[in-house]
């Protein structure tokens, strides 16, 4: 097996496996907002995610879950109603994710008191 050297003159980031997954949670606030759904299924409305968030705007907020909505890892369902009704919750593809935020976890943990 012929190995390619991590060449960031001959790969473009973007091509490869990890530059497709941070361009999935890269950010200030996918991953947070990934654990909160993750944490309350199956499915949180905006005023609860903002409570849980905390310092996120209103405006981030909505556009960081259309991000993720478009991405295919949150799935938005919107209640015909007065007021308004709308509930968010992972998809399949957003579940499939969380093995691999735990195992970051998991590292930060174990790393976090460990000498330099």
């Amino acid at each position: 097996m012929i190995k390619t050297p991590c060449n960031p003159l001959v790969t473009d980031l973007a091509d490869t496996g990890f530059g497709y997954t941070l361009s999935l949670i890269g950010g200030k606030y996918k991953m947070l907002i990934m654990y909160w759904l993750h944490k309350n299924p199956p499915v949180m409305r905006f005023n609860e995610l903002k409570r849980c968030v905390g310092s996120i705007s209103f405006k981030t907020l909505s556009s960081t879950l259309k991000e993720l909505e478009n991405d295919g890892l949150v799935i938005r369902t919107e209640y015909p109603q007065v007021p308004p009704k709308v509930e968010y919750g992972l998809s399949e593809k957003g579940q499939s994710l969380m093995p691999v935020l735990d195992m970051m976890c998991r590292w930060g943990n174990e790393q976090k008191n460990m000498p330099v």
